[in-house]
């Protein structure tokens, strides 16, 4: 009975992971509440939910193949390949140079369900704000991004390593500041969660590891293909509503969701 419960609490996690991983309405954050709600946080927790992370960003790289494999391929005679790949790498690295400095502070201070709470009401107004002054955009797709481009997102992106603010949320309101249309700040976030996710996972993994043992296989098999699958629909789904909607209905969803994670946490 208790590992059945050990493995619905799996599927839950998994589920939750892959849908709102890629959403602005922070995963890491729903994550630390959820797994508060649902009695399951400790050291195993957390490096369970480094590995479905990676099911998540797997989802990405299954779903954009097409154009990896040939950005791959053509780098070394394709000039356009050559500037999405720098693009990438400019954008990484602000973020990655942060995250090597103030990772063990962020993990020991931040990562709390009340400071997600905050951090997802904040959020919400932030995105309410920017969808009233953002002007038209001035870049289409993600192929036309100059590298001043790509670094002002990265920059953009340092602002989701406070828990509750997401990854995904301060990339593409990043982006739509600095010009881009809601196509390409959509895109160019999901190409960039690739090299950030897979650092960032990485790095907790090597120093987390320890904390999985052979008898959590299952468990972590079922949140990691939850997450997988459920990433893959999230995005499909997200990509159709970027199309022909706004940001607003995260905003608010983040600004009620938090206020009741707030009432529900303070004590």
């Amino acid at each position: 009975m208790e590992a059945m419960a050990a493995y619905a609490k799996a599927l839950v996690l998994g589920l939750l992971e892959g849908i709102t991983e890629f959403l602005p309405v922070s995963s890491t954050g729903h994550l630390i509440l959820g797994g508060d709600l649902l009695h399951f946080t400790g050291d195993t927790a957390k490096a369970f939910e480094i590995i479905i992370q990676l099911g998540a960003i797997l989802a990405v790289v299954w779903l954009y193949r097409e154009r990896l494999l040939r950005v791959a391929l053509a780098w070394p005679h394709d000039p356009a390949s050559r500037r999405f790949i720098l693009n990438l790498v400019i954008a990484f690295i602000p973020s990655g140079v942060m995250g090597l400095a103030l990772y063990s502070l962020i993990k020991r201070y931040l990562f709390s369900p009340l400071t997600v709470a905050m951090a997802l009401i904040v959020g919400g107004a932030a995105i309410l704000v920017i969808e009233r002054v953002v002007k038209a955009p001035r870049i289409r797709s993600v192929d036309e991004m100059r590298w001043q481009d790509a670094l002002k997102v990265g920059c953009c992106q340092v602002l989701a390593m406070f828990p509750g603010t997401s990854r995904s949320g301060a990339t593409i309101m990043g982006g739509l500041v600095f010009g881009l249309s809601r196509q390409a700040a959509t895109e160019f976030s999901f190409f960039l969660a690739i090299p950030t996710m897979f650092a960032a996972t990485g790095y907790d993994l090597l120093k987390n590891i320890h904390e999985l043992h052979q008898h959590d296989l299952l468990m972590i098999a079922i949140g990691f293909v939850a997450a997988f699958f459920s990433a893959v629909l999230a995005v499909k789904a997200f990509i159709r509503f970027v199309g022909t909607h706004s940001f607003a209905a995260f905003a608010w969803y983040r600004i009620v969701f938090g206020a009741i994670a707030l009432a529900y946490f303070w004590h």
